[in-house]
């Protein structure tokens, strides 16, 4: 939120509608930022921010939540934006079929990073070519999420491409 939050401010085709933080609640999200107040309530819980109109939910919270939460979004007829990692591809099937039932959009991005967009779809691409495929994720051993869901994502996906493995036993 800290980056969201005046980003989407200072747009000229887009307004904040709410945001949501419990450690925040009630005060103002310009200000529980960094910025000055922009008149957007912080609310408690993300079914007290959908009572208020709005077009879009922009999730980044963690994946054990960010599921339920775009569920909850595609129920009350807005589209999402998932900025969250860690979903496996079970999880983007149940949005998907919400989503479609709803007849809104969806947009996962659980890594917006330019670096990690480049090496996914290059390792897809080349992933098509080559039988043998390992992702190693190097981080700190107190990353909450580890293997990340970056590294997770990326593996389900190679794996849904690549070329059947040559590989056998030393004893074949």
């Amino acid at each position: 939120g800290k980056a969201l939050v005046p980003a989407i401010g200072a747009q000229g085709d887009m307004a904040l509608a709410g945001a949501v933080s419990r450690s925040g609640a009630g005060q103002d999200s310009g200000l529980l930022v960094g910025i000055p107040a922009n008149g957007i309530t912080v609310s408690a819980s993300l079914a007290e921010a959908l009572e208020v109109p709005s077009d879009v939910l922009v999730d980044y919270t963690k994946p054990h939540v960010v599921k339920d939460h775009a569920l909850l979004a595609i129920e009350k007829g807005r589209h999402v934006v998932i900025g969250t990692s860690g979903l496996g591809a079970a999880d983007f099937a149940e949005i998907d079929a919400a989503a479609r039932a709803n007849r809104v959009g969806v947009i996962a991005a659980g890594n917006f990073s330019i670096t990690a967009t480049l090496m996914k779809r290059f390792a897809l691409m080349a992933a098509k070519y080559v039988p043998d495929v390992e992702v190693i994720d190097y981080a700190s051993a107190k990353k909450p999420d580890a293997p990340s869901g970056t590294a997770r994502e990326l593996a389900e996906a190679l794996a849904d491409v690549r070329k059947a493995s040559t590989a056998r036993p030393v004893s074949e």
